[in-house]
């Protein structure tokens, strides 16, 4: 085990410790990749710990010294000493993997694992200069982290998909420093998302980890944005002892732009200036960024933004002013590939992302049905590629419990303050697919007020069900949620012909209900097993049933006169432990326009030809 973390929890137990804990409040760390300090992704030692051992005793009392895998024992010094000790975990000799993934990675047999891994590595840190801090950062631990440095529990985290952060100044040493995170993906009752959805887990520590080192005061955000009234307007926030009355610059220096401003007693500066006459706006044709850096004291952060807007007037989404029909997909964070671990780099997102843009034709993707990694999110800048961007408040969450209530509105605003600078992204989502209660309103309700509150740039929306009556004899489809009038864009989730008893033929005449604001189909879609060719049946999985599924769908969207975009389900097959069908689908859901390795399916090309047209005018 070597040298490791000490035991300061035994006392509490394994339940009490790995149970969801409470968002802390903790330094965000915006674009921690461009600071000062050091990649711990690679090589770490790895154990499976299906009963909490390393956490409580037999009893779930405090663990025996043979149980703790985080204790400051040197295993090899105290086998000579005492030979007759018992240890029944070594972390030194453990397995090994590379990080990030998640586990099923290491080992197929852990797909459907659900408890707690342990995960640890060393590592050599440069000494800290006098006034120095120092900081762990996880860009996502799924689900619970729980993580320890140099004998010490250092922090805690719930929620498998946002970044994270804990000081560890205090604790950091210059050499042989040994951290451990044990990771529980165990799915809570009151947790976000709930223990039932459509994905796959992937347990693990599936984005990059860093050591940061910043000065006593720091730049911890800087929200940098083209306002609607055509200044750049900048909003900085300091953290440390002197964040207060603080000369802060935020330069543009392509522009010859310098927000300069002080901030206030929290530690805040907003400002702006107007926007240069020579300011070349984002969009998806021209995704121009430019290169900002922000100062203070001693720290500098820098960062490569857009500067766009985007609004509603009646029933239309106005990018830069001008009416837009976001032709997009969605998107599963899942790599190509026929093993997928979620470890998505540049190069996987960008081969995701370029099916979407430069193979469908598509300005528009949406990232289902969680924040995805700032990896992908800063490529869909550079790409060009618009962006809606959810938390994974997702079918039943337990909408009265208060605990769920502030995890969701923590992992939102954790969501939004880690990506307010990617002009890519133009939608926060509050939640897809939530059936209607009052506790359930309450809660969106809420969470939309936040999306406000936090960012008034950019637009709310949240997938919802449909409503289905029968006029005249004939289908009409309808949103009839309470929530829609809270919301900016009214996104449907429909499966006529899927999921209904529909014909095929008859798709072209549902008739939609409609309203003064702007529309999107945010799910539709059909399965079809790669290679799978039925013609004559037209049975459902054949690649023949998803082809002419797409064909009539879309000749029923044609005619929706408030219908802005659509991000039908999905880019590409995804490995779901739900989907179980023995020959079809095997632990994949096949509504993928693209199969896992790469192979387009005949229906890429329907929506393909149908974005074209939209392309094109038609």
């Amino acid at each position: 085990m070597g040298t490791g973390l000490k035991a300061l929890l035994g006392a509490l137990g394994a339940l009490t410790l790995m149970a969801p804990a409470a968002h802390a409040t903790s330094p965000t760390l915006t674009r921690a990749d461009n600071r000062d300090g050091q990649d711990l992704s690679g090589t770490w030692h790895y154990s499976v710990d299906p009963y909490r051992d390393g956490l409580a005793g037999f009893h779930r009392g405090a663990p025996g010294a043979g149980h703790r895998r985080y204790d400051d024992v040197d295993v090899d010094a105290l086998a000579k000493a005492k030979p007759t000790i018992l240890y029944e975990y070594d972390m030194d000799r453990s397995p090994t993997a590379t990080l990030p993934a998640g586990w099923i990675g290491h080992d197929p047999s852990l797909r459907y694992y659900q408890g707690l891994m342990w995960y640890e590595r060393r590592f050599d840190a440069p000494a800290l200069k006098p006034g120095q801090r120092a900081f762990l950062r996880f860009e996502a631990v799924n689900y619970t982290a729980k993580v320890y440095l140099n004998g010490k529990a250092v922090g805690e985290h719930e929620g498998g998909f946002t970044p994270f952060s804990m000081e560890v100044t205090e604790t950091l040493r210059a050499s042989n420093n040994q951290v451990t995170v044990g990771v529980d993906s165990t799915p809570q009752a009151d947790g976000v998302p709930p223990p039932v959805t459509d994905w796959e887990n992937y347990g693990g520590i599936t984005r990059p980890m860093r050591l940061v080192i910043t000065p006593g005061t720091f730049i911890d955000e800087a929200w940098v944005r083209l306002s609607k009234d055509g200044r750049i307007a900048a909003t900085v926030k300091l953290d440390g002892a002197q964040a207060a009355n603080q000369e802060v610059h935020v330069r543009v220096a392509e522009l010859g732009l310098d927000v300069t401003g002080k901030t206030d007693a929290q530690g805040i500066l907003t400002a702006s200036a107007p926007a240069p006459k020579g300011l070349v706006r984002w969009s998806p044709e021209k995704p121009k960024l430019y290169d900002v850096v922000v100062q203070t004291g001693e720290d500098r952060l820098t960062d490569r933004v857009g500067f766009r807007t985007i609004e509603t007037k009646g029933s239309e989404i106005l990018l830069n002013g001008k009416p837009i029909f976001l032709r997009g997909i969605s998107i599963h964070e899942e790599e190509f590939g026929e093993t997928p671990a979620r470890t998505i780099t540049e190069a996987g997102a960008r081969a995701l992302l370029s099916e979407v843009k430069d193979g469908l034709h598509g300005n528009f993707v949406r990232l289902a049905h969680y924040p995805h990694s700032e990896i992908t999110t800063r490529v869909a800048d550079e790409m060009g590629l618009l962006v809606w961007s959810e938390i994974p408040v997702y079918w039943l969450v337990d909408f009265a419990n208060p605990r769920t209530m502030k995890l969701a509105r923590d992992m939102l605003a954790d969501n939004i303050r880690r990506d307010r600078n990617r002009a890519s992204i133009i939608m926060w989502s509050v939640a897809n697919e939530t059936p209607i209660t009052d506790a359930r309103n309450t809660f969106l309700y809420r969470l939309v007020d936040d999306v406000r509150a936090l960012d008034d740039s950019r637009l709310v929306t949240a997938a919802l069900l449909t409503d289905r009556k029968t006029v005249d004899g004939k289908p009409v489809m309808g949103l009839n949620d309470p929530l829609a009038d809270k919301l900016d864009v009214l996104s449907a989730n429909t499966y006529n012909g899927w999921y209904s008893d529909d014909a095929l033929d008859a798709l072209p005449d549902i008739a939609w209900k409609t309203t003064d604001k702007p529309m999107v189909f945010s799910e539709f879609g059909a399965d079809a097993l790669s290679g799978f060719s039925d013609p004559v049946l037209m049975r459902k999985f054949s690649e023949d049933y998803q082809k002419a599924y797409y064909e009539k769908t879309l000749a029923m969207a044609r005619k929706i006169p408030t219908l802005r975009g659509m991000s039908p389900w999905i880019l590409k097959d995804f490995r779901s432990p739900r989907r179980q069908h023995p020959i079809y689908q095997q632990g994949w859901n096949r509504k993928g326009l693209v199969s896992p390795t790469g192979r387009r399916k005949p229906a890429f090309w329907v929506l393909q030809g149908f974005y074209k047209d939209k392309e094109a005018g038609k």
